[in-house]
């Protein structure tokens, strides 16, 4: 469409990578009209960031999207495993994790598994997806400044191609521009954490002769340990391209310009351990590995997400998901509030809830590197483990006014998986029928609250549906069961009450983002008033608790 000065819209989203295109398809499929804006000409080209985590592809499951993605990741779907060599061709070799995709021991905990998609296959898929949803994607588009007022924010763009300049007032304006993000510079919003840790030049090259060198077993990571070839190798269709990433020690006056073709090819000759391997240099690019967490997330109407306000280490691959998170958590606030069916306080648990996550989660990353003993990275940790990964991913608790009833002196990540349907954690995921068709629980929630009651507590289903007709609140009452009356049929015998640590008599109360929001253990002689405060207490409206 044709920019049109003054142009008004509800949402303006900054940055057109995986984060900001994943808040367009969330904000899509909850019908809210947005625009968004990026300042390159298309989306990545570059092959990085695959890791996607079960939380991440839980989401992407809900949202319609994991098909296509899972086609889209189709030419590394038998690759799995990080690699330890200290060169290619021979000499030590050592797995520090045979698998890292696929199906993992913890399959039963989840409606999906995680799966190994570069950035530059997802990003298409996501902005297909955000077209289709109503999206308003401009590429070449880069936002100039921005004023706010207790009304909006005024946000003058710029055309890269034609120079124009034109202004579009926005509700909000979520921001998701990168790690030098230069809207939290506008904001004057600081950072705490170790800062740098590593850096990296991202060489992409072809090479038909390394996979045969590569071996049978393909990997999505190769660490190389030798200093003449030190550093990182991934391939990108398991033929002849490839992605190497070199140390790069700026500390020590080492310039991008020093990494010359002959230079990068030498390099990965060696890592290789065959003096005449085939090179082709395509393309590079530096990188920096850091831990770093933003102050704050949030200054009025702009809203800070990703790389923007969290740096990590890629060890883990947490860097990406966490924003996704991010965009997820943020979108269904804003359509709440844009929708009317919450104040705009509830807009104040953003940060409260994803900062914690972003502090622990970067830790986990950090200390993963160390164990990982990630090429470039010298630092030694005290410890030598840490929680698992998949409970980092999935296991994260939310402690805001948007939780009734979670404990408050419960971490942020706990030591051992534990998702019980605690208020504030993931609801737990478990197997159910709906119109002959198998869901998981977690395929429930995404567009209103879910209350979930047994048939011993029949009666909440009622209750549920007064309340939300009472506060224009949408919300679904669920019976889960094995009788006529059920709308969720159990499968094999499970005991939803137990997974959802509540009783055959109680109910819970799951946001649109699929985290616990309240948890009953019986109904209440006053039900309906009891569910009204939880959901006026949750959605900024206040209560009479």
């Amino acid at each position: 469409m044709k920019a049109q000065d003054n142009d008004h819209v509800p949402v303006l989203i900054v940055g057109g990578s995986l984060v900001g295109l994943s808040a367009s398809v969330f904000l899509g499929r909850l019908g809210v009209e947005h625009t968004l804006i990026e300042r390159h000409s298309a989306t990545s080209a570059h092959p990085r960031g695959r890791g996607n985590n079960m939380r991440t592809m839980e989401l992407y499951r809900t949202a319609g999207l994991e098909p296509d993605i899972r086609e889209a990741a189709a030419i590394l779907s038998k690759n799995d495993g990080i690699l330890q060599v200290d060169i290619l061709s021979g000499g030590k070799r050592r797995w520090i994790y045979p698998r890292i995709t696929g199906k993992p021991p913890e399959a039963e905990k989840s409606s999906t598994f995680r799966c190994a998609c570069s950035q530059n296959d997802l990003e298409p898929v996501l902005l297909d997806h955000a077209r289709h949803l109503g999206g308003d994607v401009r590429f070449s588009t880069e936002l100039v400044s921005f004023t706010q007022d207790e009304r909006a924010v005024h946000a003058v763009l710029r055309s890269r191609d034609s120079g124009e300049t034109y202004t579009v007032h926005t509700d909000y304006l979520l921001a998701a521009d990168g790690p030098r993000s230069p809207a939290r510079e506008r904001l004057g919003i600081g950072h705490t954490g170790r800062g740098d840790l590593f850096h990296n030049i991202s060489v992409t090259f072809r090479s038909k002769a390394l996979r045969d060198v590569a071996g049978d077993q393909p990997f999505v990571v190769c660490y190389i340990t030798d200093p003449a070839g030190e550093g990182v190798l991934l391939p990108v269709d398991n033929k002849e391209q490839w992605v190497f990433h070199m140390p790069w020690k700026p500390e020590s006056g080492e310039t991008i310009e020093d990494f010359t073709e002959d230079r990068c090819v030498e390099h990965i000759r060696a890592g290789a351990g065959v003096p005449d391997l085939d090179v082709e240099v395509t393309g590079k690019a530096p990188w920096h590995a850091a831990d770093r967490v933003a102050d704050s997330y949030r200054t009025g109407r702009v809203f800070l997400m990703g790389d923007a306000v969290h740096e990590m280490p890629p060890t883990g691959a947490f860097g990406s998901n966490t924003g996704i998170q991010d965009a997820h958590n943020l979108a269904w606030k804003v359509a709440a509030v844009l929708r009317g069916w919450a104040a705009p306080e509830l807009l104040d648990t953003y940060e409260v809830e994803r900062r914690p996550v972003a502090e622990a989660t970067s830790a986990r990353a950090t200390l993963q590197a160390s164990l990982e003993q990630h090429p470039g990275y010298s630092a030694s940790q005290s410890a030598k483990t840490g929680t698992d990964l998949v409970t980092t991913a999935l296991c994260y608790r939310y402690q805001s006014s948007a939780v009734v009833g979670g404990d408050p002196d419960a971490p942020t990540v706990p030591d051992t998986f534990e998702l019980r349907g605690d208020p504030g954690t993931r609801a737990p995921h478990m197997w159910l029928t709906r119109d002959g068709a198998e869901v998981s629980t977690i395929d429930l929630y995404e567009r209103s609250f879910v209350l979930l009651c047994g048939e011993a507590g029949a009666d909440w289903r009622a209750v549920a549906r007064t309340v939300a007709e009472k506060l224009d609140v949408p919300m679904d009452a669920c019976l889960v069961g094995s009788s006529a009356e059920a709308d969720l049929t159990v499968r094999g015998g499970a005991d939803w009450a137990e997974i959802h640590g509540t009783t055959r008599e109680g109910a819970v109360l799951v946001r649109p983002d699929g985290f616990v929001a309240w948890r009953a253990q019986r109904m209440p002689a006053n039900a309906e008033q009891e569910l009204a405060d939880v959901l006026l207490e949750v959605l900024g409206r206040g209560s009479g608790r």
